[in-house]
């Protein structure tokens, strides 16, 4: 695996011709925010930032420390969004395609942390499974046109899901959605698998297109002290100062994560599965190929079906 020296020194050069977009769904703290950091250095402001989360105070504090966008009419910006509905998922993407013509990389890295059990919306999804699987796959679905302009322009184009490549289990295909068999474990197992599944299907859909899922590995991000469970948030502390040898900074997560991005998972190179365009990178930013993989045609097939169904938004 690549060292952090030799990760930083790849990254350093990505220097493309034209100025990319990217979208950080989850970026007001944590991986998201680092990631949208490291971009915003590296582009020098010959890049666009988009920073979609609920917490619009910390997303306007991170985006006044970056160089600002240079590029005409396309500032740095926020996007107010609840990522537990889908209704408010659809409305963020909507007015992203009316404004934003084209879209470089979607970065999705939106996390909670709680010992509740099920915790059903409005709209039939526990709020977990929401926010690791559900609104990341409508968002991907709903920005496909943008994502696929900027490739028809011979742009590089990625879309990445930070969640935990390779800590997954199998899918339980007469409860998809966890209605019926809820547990923590489950939940964790399922959405990371849910998230394999669905870039391969992205990727044979789109095949122009790259979709990554990745583990991030231990991170010191608030994802504890945030939690929505007191336990989780009084623990966070203890549990900071013990993992602190075994965890790395966010910023040097998000090296790692941009190295994934821009060097291993590049276009024509062999994946990590059988289908075109579809990565699973470990915390290094390496290819981690199929290890402890739970994918089939079959999972791939209906948990699409399922989504597409699940993610509809119904009128009033």
């Amino acid at each position: 695996m690549p060292s952090l020296s030799v990760v930083r020194a790849a990254n350093a050069a990505y220097s493309p011709s034209y100025p990319p977009t990217a979208i950080f769904v989850g970026g007001t703290s944590g991986i998201g925010q680092a990631m949208a950091e490291a971009f915003g250095n590296y582009t020098k402001g010959n890049g666009r930032i988009i920073i979609i989360g609920r917490n619009r105070a910390s997303a306007e504090a991170i985006l006044s420390k970056l160089p600002p966008s240079k590029i005409p009419g396309a500032p740095h910006e926020f996007v107010q969004c609840d990522l537990t509905l889908m209704r408010n998922v659809e409305k963020a993407t909507k007015d992203l395609l009316a404004r934003v013509p084209k879209v470089n990389y979607l970065v999705m890295s939106p996390g909670i942390m709680t010992m509740s059990g099920r915790d059903e919306t409005e709209e039939g999804i526990d709020k977990k499974l929401a926010v690791h699987y559900y609104a990341r796959w409508k968002f991907t679905r709903d920005l496909i046109p943008a994502l696929e302009r900027a490739k028809d322009e011979g742009e590089d184009v990625k879309v990445l899901s930070v969640l935990a490549a390779g800590i997954t289990g199998p899918v339980d295909l007469n409860d998809l959605g966890l209605k019926k068999g809820f547990s923590l474990a489950q939940a964790g197992l399922q959405a990371s698998t849910y998230n394999d599944l669905m870039v391969e299907s992205f990727a044979a859909l789109h095949p122009k297109l790259t979709f990554i899922h990745s583990a991030p590995g231990a991170v010191r991000t608030h994802l504890l002290s945030s939690s929505p469970t007191l336990f989780i948030r009084v623990a966070s502390s203890v549990l900071g100062v013990f993992a602190y040898p075994l965890t790395r900074s966010p910023a040097e997560c998000a090296e790692s994560m941009w190295y994934g991005v821009w060097n291993t998972a590049k276009a024509g190179a062999k994946g990590s599965t059988s289908i075109p365009g579809a990565w699973r990178i470990g915390s290094k930013g390496q290819d981690v190929g199929l290890s402890v993989y739970f994918g089939s045609e079959e999972a791939r097939k209906k948990l699409w079906e399922h989504t597409e169904e699940a993610v509809r938004v119904k009128e009033a």
